[in-house]
């Protein structure tokens, strides 16, 4: 049975609304292995004729087609479980609009408007496309990844364990331990109130300073390799005892680690770009809603001019 969400999702996608809930009430056959809805044909063995409808052929493509714009929570559905009401849709669609071209709806001033967007909106699509791709250099991905590095320096990162107890002389009397040579993993284990790091003999792993609690993270940052605090460090949970394992500077990404990040901002800078440069060149006129001219305009007042200070 198909869920309500891909149900509906389906019949948003319907051209003239059809409804898919009464064909959905009806056990669907039983849908042939398919690949991922993402995997392209690569040859034309590779993209099977999945139907025929009064003769025309369905293929393996126009399945994953409507797929890929169906919801996110629908794509990542096995495409086996979906197969039967989206090949249900698919034999609907045709149904309707080869009844529409023998109605000669193709003509039609409605129809022709419509396919004008369409192709206007692929053709914008295109445009920025090819843009995009001749604009995203690898010089102007270098020179974004150099921009990112300075912008994210790397940061450094303390491996620290602590013991943390509700009083500050209970802390105090840990510290006196630890002095006599007490083992702090096993004190963190007996004593510590925080059961997730107790169980690992108190270790936090690697920080960065801005991920802790400032007192916590002041005190961490300014110990030195191998020390235990000297004194109990308070914060809105408790008494702290700290122990820094071991300092770094935490790695900076790689160029190909972030370039998905760095091509989507050029991208959305190159289009603005070249929207502005298009609009550089062009006549443009704007009217009010009822076809009228915009209001001028009025020139901001000029501020009065100071008055000068009389002479004696």
């Amino acid at each position: 049975m198909v869920n309500r969400v891909f149900r509906a999702a389906l019949l948003s996608m319907a051209a003239c609304g059809l409804a898919l809930a009464a064909h959905a009430q009806t056990p669907a056959p039983a849908a042939p292995a398919a690949p991922a809805a993402s995997a392209a044909p690569a040859t034309a063995d590779a993209d099977p004729v999945v139907a025929r409808v009064n003769g025309e052929a369905v293929h393996r493509s126009d399945v994953q087609r409507m797929v890929a714009q169906l919801p996110p929570q629908v794509q990542q559905m096995p495409l086996e479980m979906i197969y039967p009401a989206v090949i249900e849709q698919l034999v609907n669609s045709k149904l309707v609009a080869e009844a529409g071209y023998k109605a000669n709806l193709a003509g039609t001033p409605e129809v022709k408007d419509e396919i004008k967007r369409a192709e206007e909106r692929a053709v914008q699509r295109a445009y920025i496309q090819k843009e995009v791709q001749s604009r995203i250099t690898p010089a102007k991905l270098d020179e974004a990844y150099q921009a990112f590095l300075k912008q994210n320096p790397a940061q450094e990162e303390v491996k620290a364990s602590h013991i943390l107890v509700e009083k500050e002389d209970e802390a105090k009397a840990i510290i006196a331990q630890l002095k006599k040579g007490g083992d702090f993993a096993k004190l963190a284990k007996e004593k510590s109130k925080d059961p997730v790091a107790a169980e690992q003999g108190g270790d936090l792993g690697y920080f960065t300073k801005d991920t802790m609690v400032e007192p916590f993270a002041d005190a961490a940052f300014a110990m030195k390799k191998g020390e235990v605090s000297k004194e109990p460090v308070k914060t809105q949970f408790g008494w702290h005892i700290i122990k820094v394992e071991d300092k770094r500077t935490q790695p900076q990404p790689s160029l190909d680690e972030v370039k998905p990040q760095l091509e989507q901002q050029l991208s959305k800078d190159i289009v603005t770009n070249v929207v502005d440069d298009l609009r550089k060149v062009a006549k443009v006129e704007t009217f009010q809603l009822d076809g009228s001219p915009m209001p001028k305009e009025e020139p901001a007042p000029a501020a009065p001019k100071a008055e000068e200070p009389k002479k004696n």
